[in-house]
């Protein structure tokens, strides 16, 4: 059996707000999971969206826009550094700080 999706995804057809809430989403579940391995793949869903707001935040004039998703960074390397990513959690910090 091949395994495809039934159901397409609309994640780009999802305005910055939304793409932000679902970035936020995967990181409180993320924080709350006690497995390593789904933790993980949810801090790269983490990533994936906040990479998609990220390029859609470069056509808005919203510094707060700007500034949550640099916050969301953050608290994603914060969350990696603190299961023993630290390598990976600075690279979060890096592209924060690049946001301002």
């Amino acid at each position: 059996m091949v395994f495809g999706s039934v159901i397409s995804s609309p994640r780009g057809d999802l305005s910055l707000h939304k793409v932000i809430r679902l970035a936020q989403v995967y990181l409180e579940n993320a924080s709350k999971s006690t497995d390593p391995d789904i933790r993980l793949v949810l801090c790269h869903d983490v990533e994936v969206s906040l990479t998609q707001a990220k390029k859609s935040a470069k056509h808005t004039e919203s510094k707060d826009m700007r500034q949550e998703i640099g916050t969301m960074f953050i608290q994603l390397g914060g969350l990696l550094e603190h299961h023993g990513h630290a390598k990976e959690a600075q690279a979060f910090y890096n592209k924060s700080a690049k946001l301002g």
